[in-house]
């Protein structure tokens, strides 16, 4: 019986060769891929645009709700009394406003009235959170009223 030459490859060791070149393949294309997508500048600044974008809404959906609790608290501590003469002043302001828009809209040039007419769709499109200004506008004011 003759022994291998220590150079010659026996069967056992050209397998696990051909499995250690394969794995060295996989980790060298995953490093090129890492690579690629760090050098890949355009995709790195959309992504974060993307991720900006996404903390943006989400502090604003914060924001927003933390907006309506206020101005919720605001109208819950609010007596009574209060209120009533809220809503009477409500409903004169209403009347009021009807009024004046009646004038307006026989005194007031074409392009003036368009211009006006997009501000009160924008308005009304986001009254959520003009409501939401309005109430803590409201408790601000009071607070600073009882303080003195």
């Amino acid at each position: 019986m003759t022994k291998p030459s220590p150079n010659e490859p026996t069967p056992a060791g050209s397998e696990e060769l051909r499995e250690e070149v394969e794995q060295v393949r996989t980790e060298l294309g995953q490093t090129v891929e890492a690579l690629a997508a760090k050098a890949d500048v355009k995709a790195r600044a959309k992504e974060e645009v993307a991720e900006a974008k996404e903390q943006a809404a989400t502090k604003a959906r914060e924001l927003k709700a933390k907006g309506t609790d206020l101005a919720r608290q605001a109208q819950d501590k609010l007596p009574g009394p209060v209120k009533d003469k809220a809503a009477q002043a409500s409903g004169q302001a209403r009347a009021t406003a009807a009024q004046a828009g009646r004038v307006w809209q026989e005194k007031a040039p074409e392009p003036v009235r368009q211009k006006t007419a997009q501000g009160a769709r924008l308005a009304r499109d986001n009254r959520t959170a003009l409501l939401a200004a309005a109430g803590v506008a409201v408790a601000v004011w009071l607070s600073y009223r009882r303080r003195r």
